[in-house]
């Protein structure tokens, strides 16, 4: 029995010291670990601003240019009728979306999805106003009923895609 507690003096302590020894290098280990993707996120974040925030800018100007106001004075109406315009913007409005739609790689869920509920909103008001049009009318008309519907509206859509994705842009840098 002497000779058992004799080997236990000496071998717990170092039983002790192993287990403590283990334990702070795991948990060093983990943390530098852990620096080690905090370092690496941080670099890969670092590389990709840029690419955020040009998709940023590429996005605004496409909201920016399919806002009524300024694609009206984009998409002249010439001597169209109210049908071949309402055709002439929608299709100004998809090309200008599908032209920015690897975008959407860059930018969050939320911003996108505010970018897509923007165009929907544009091409929704000009299909509405176009029903209220004679198709065979001179395309002015269509052109100031949209004018006239988009000054009626608080804030448009295109509006407030941009004022959140100045918010996020923010929140970002």
């Amino acid at each position: 029995m002497e000779v058992f507690l004799e080997i236990l003096k000496y071998t717990f302590p170092a039983l002790l010291m192993l287990l403590l020894t283990y334990l702070m290098l795991s948990n060093f280990l983990d943390n530098e670990e852990n620096r080690r993707r905090y370092l690496l996120r941080k670099e890969v974040r670092k590389n990709a601003l840029p690419y955020r925030l040009q998709a940023y800018e590429r996005l605004s100007l496409f909201l920016e240019r399919i806002t009524p106001n300024s694609l009206l004075v984009r998409v002249p109406a010439k001597s169209l009728t109210a049908h071949e315009y309402q055709a002439l913007l929608l299709k100004s409005i998809r090309d200008e979306f599908e032209h920015n739609l690897s975008q959407q790689i860059y930018i969050s869920e939320e911003a996108w999805h505010m970018v897509v509920t923007a165009k929907s909103a544009t091409v929704s008001i000009i299909n509405k106003i176009a029903a209220t049009v004679d198709p065979k009318k001179p395309a002015i008309e269509l052109s100031k009923k949209i004018l006239e519907h988009t000054l009626t509206i608080g804030t448009f859509p295109t509006r407030s895609a941009i004022h959140f994705m100045k918010t996020e842009i923010k929140t970002e840098i």
